[in-house]
């Protein structure tokens, strides 16, 4: 569904994203992992086409989006949540995922994003009173907000950011499932990233492992929880156990 091919983004003499390849088939989830300052986001950003690349190829279902602006992008199928949820304050939940709706899947007609608001925030379990603030959501309610607009988009591919921040346990297995339930039952394709390792890698087909910009790690989750790279990028050059003690680490 998605093919990357020697992705490169900088920023001055900063390289954020160095010569980055990879590919997702459809109806796989991905895990995306790394450091803070690894080039996730700016992967995500190049992605959704908030940034263009300085280098390189995105093909999503054959066709070249590299460079492409977001409502390009967002229309082709590719839906994005933000990792500090956003929205509109001033409008209700209910609002937000229709105007998401509305722009999102090429302003087809009001009635038609009104009816995809109304099953995104039945998917997240949020209710769609019209007339409900946004300021009554909490942190695990604006989370699904992000999850009920991104869905509202009518995407195949998903790009989930961060969707477990902020969330208490119970509220992350909550989350957790709701993105299996968003791959197995609507068949959509998603990319995660998440610093909430124990959860992510329960859940994902396979990780990749940025660092410095740069890809040093990829494959199944037990395979990347044992990778030496990994756990010294995670553990620290002082870490001194096995492997497996390691991967146990990484896995929570």
């Amino acid at each position: 569904m998605l093919e990357v091919t020697g992705l490169f983004k900088r920023f001055g003499g900063f390289t954020a994203v160095n010569d980055v390849s990879f590919a997702v088939g459809e109806g796989e989830i991905l895990g995306l992992i790394g450091p803070n300052g690894s080039g996730k986001s700016t992967i995500f950003n190049m992605l959704s086409g908030t940034l263009a690349p300085n280098a390189g190829s995105i093909r999503f279902e054959g066709r070249e989006i590299a460079g492409r602006p977001p409502h390009r992008i967002i229309n082709q199928g590719i839906g994005r949540t933000l990792q500090i949820p956003r929205p509109f304050r001033r409008l209700s939940p209910f609002d937000n995922v229709m105007l998401a709706g509305y722009f999102g899947q090429g302003r087809h007609s009001r009635a038609r994003a009104a009816e995809a608001a109304e099953r995104a925030l039945a998917l997240v379990g949020l209710p769609s009173d019209r007339a409900a603030p946004v300021t009554g959501l909490g942190a695990a309610g604006l989370k699904k907000l992000e999850l009920a607009k991104a869905r509202a988009t009518g995407p195949r591919l998903l790009l989930a950011d961060e969707s477990l921040g902020g969330l208490d346990e119970t509220e992350m297995d909550q989350a957790a499932a709701m993105l299996q339930h968003i791959r197995r039952e609507l068949g959509i394709t998603i990319i995660w990233v998440e610093h909430i390792m124990g959860v992510l890698m329960r859940v994902v087909d396979r990780v990749m492992v940025l660092d410095h910009g740069e890809k040093i790690a990829e494959g199944l989750p037990a395979e990347v929880a044992a990778d030496p790279r990994v756990i010294q990028v995670y553990l620290g050059t002082g870490w001194h156990g096995s492997s497996s003690r390691g991967a146990r680490a990484l896995s929570g």
